[in-house]
């Protein structure tokens, strides 16, 4: 062969070489704008992702909070690794029932919320206080049974995780739409490895806020004032977060109702349209009135819910307790 041959072949491997880092460095770059778009997409959900689940993981005992939250974190990576590629598969191969799946997961959402809301509200104060000083006495007597009881947190945070992940992969879904599967899949990827990093990253600084607080407040000067300022304000953070974390069930649980039913989206749309075009005030009520109304949807779905589930749930602790009393009558010596 030529030299000149050489050469030429030489070019064409390096020119092939240059297309093919041209080409990947222009879908990297297409993937990062969309992975940017997404996130800003998914904000709100990130936000409740993350108040939802600090306050599942809290009430744990102070040195088992962050290997609760490693397995919530654990979890959470196994739920995404699921529901990124069922995701994929399901938008190829029926796409219709993702909003089903996403209605279902919204229904459970604004149920959960509203038990909580009906617990705090028909529960009598004094006893839901004895019932925690009760839990918190029989784990220090290790009456309680600790590692269940720590299984049952995870569970519930992962059922949580679940639903959100899943509204999360949708929204994403539906903002790469147009892309090539392989950017679909690299964007998909990318938020469920930010998401979860994040979101429990934050999680873990907020359960141990206030072992922060205390280390720094036996220090001397600024960190001790700082610490100590962190250890009142770590208690009022759950609170909040509790207290946000219900009502985001409701925000996010009647977000995914109300996208879901037909007519409902462009009626909500319009009515904050009117609302934009009062004086003065508009521009306020504009941007409150679309979280207020869904949230309004959640608060009914979850009254219907409840009001559906709750004769079931007391049937089958009726049986089960009749159950167990049948065992205990049975297994008791005769007299």
């Amino acid at each position: 062969m030529s030299y000149a041959a050489v050469a030429t072949l030489d070019n064409v491997s390096d020119l092939t070489l240059f297309t093919l880092l041209d080409d990947l460095a222009v879908m990297l770059d297409d993937v990062a704008m969309m992975t940017k778009a997404a996130t800003q997409k998914t904000a709100g959900v990130l936000g409740d992702d993350l108040a939802l689940n600090a306050e599942q993981v809290a009430g744990v005992a102070p040195n088992r909070e962050l290997p609760v939250v490693w397995a919530v974190t654990k979890g959470s990576a196994l739920n995404k690794a699921i529901l990124v590629p069922a995701a994929l598969a399901i938008s190829a191969i029926a796409p219709w029932i993702v909003t089903p799946l996403l209605m279902l997961g919204g229904t459970y959402l604004c149920f959960e919320g509203f038990e909580k809301v009906t617990h705090k509200w028909l529960a009598p104060k004094q006893s839901d206080e004895a019932r925690r000083a009760a839990l918190a006495l029989a784990l220090q007597a290790q009456q309680l049974d600790v590692v269940a009881f720590e299984k049952e947190k995870i569970r519930g945070a992962l059922r949580t995780d679940f639903i959100l992940s899943a509204e999360i992969i949708v929204i994403v879904l539906g903002t790469v739409a147009a892309a090539s599967f392989v950017k679909r899949l690299m964007v998909l990827v990318a938020i469920a490895v930010i998401t979860t990093v994040g979101v429990y990253g934050l999680v873990a600084l907020i359960v141990k806020l206030d072992d922060v607080g205390l280390a720094l407040s036996k220090k001397s000067g600024i960190r001790a004032a700082l610490g100590r300022a962190l250890v009142r304000l770590a208690p009022w953070l759950m609170k909040s977060l509790s207290l946000f974390g219900t009502l985001a069930m409701f925000l996010v649980g009647g977000g995914i109702i109300a996208h879901g039913i037909p007519g409902l989206d462009p009626r909500i749309a319009s009515l904050t349209a009117s609302a934009a075009a009062l004086p003065v005030a508009g521009s306020v009520l504009a941007s409150l009135l679309p979280s207020a109304l869904q949230g309004l949807v959640g608060l009914l779905t979850g009254a219907l819910a409840l009001a559906l589930v709750a004769p079931i749930k007391n049937f089958v602790r009726k049986r089960k307790r009749r159950s167990e009393e049948a065992t205990t009558r049975h297994d008791s010596p005769q007299s």
